[in-house]
């Protein structure tokens, strides 16, 4: 999945079906999911967006769904929305890894906003991460003396040298 998708994971089918309607309103691509079970069925870790994470759920809450994402190894930026936050459990999300955290009743644009840093965040994470991966590739092609030649030049030495 290479378009940037703002993943919805509510139980409530009104909350989810609001949400969808609201980001599309702004032109950002959404997938909307009933569960955290059935999120991380279907998560795969080449997936790009954010991820929009009611915290009160039933079955596996919020943070749970949270934790086995990071077990899994996921990159992609979540924002919690909670209608019963309190600050220690904002606290601890944050500390985490979340990408934000917000208490319901929000306002919508901001949501959105959100939403919207998250997805750039992620892509400047993908993007760097590809220029990552071709520089090491690049270095890969290098013979040892080449290499050598390498180090020197980035630690200031002329080429001559």
């Amino acid at each position: 999945m290479n378009t940037p998708l703002a993943h919805i994971v509510d139980d409530d089918e009104a909350i989810r079906d609001a949400l969808a309607w609201l980001f599309r309103t702004r032109a950002v691509e959404c997938r909307a999911w009933e569960s955290g079970e059935a999120f991380l069925d279907a998560w795969q870790p080449d997936w790009r967006g954010c991820i929009v994470l009611d915290i009160r759920m039933h079955g596996m809450n919020g943070l749970e769904c949270f934790d086995a994402l990071n077990a899994r190894g996921n990159a992609l930026p979540v924002i919690f929305l909670t209608g019963h936050g309190d600050v220690p459990m904002a606290v601890g999300a944050l500390k985490a890894g979340a990408f934000d955290f917000l208490e319901k009743p929000f306002k919508d644009n901001d949501l959105v906003d959100v939403v919207l840093r998250a997805i750039d965040s992620d892509t400047r994470r993908h993007a760097s991460q590809a220029t990552q991966a071709d520089i090491a590739g690049r270095m890969g092609l290098l013979t040892p003396r080449e290499h050598e030649v390498m180090q020197r030049v980035l630690a200031g030495k002329f080429n001559k040298v």
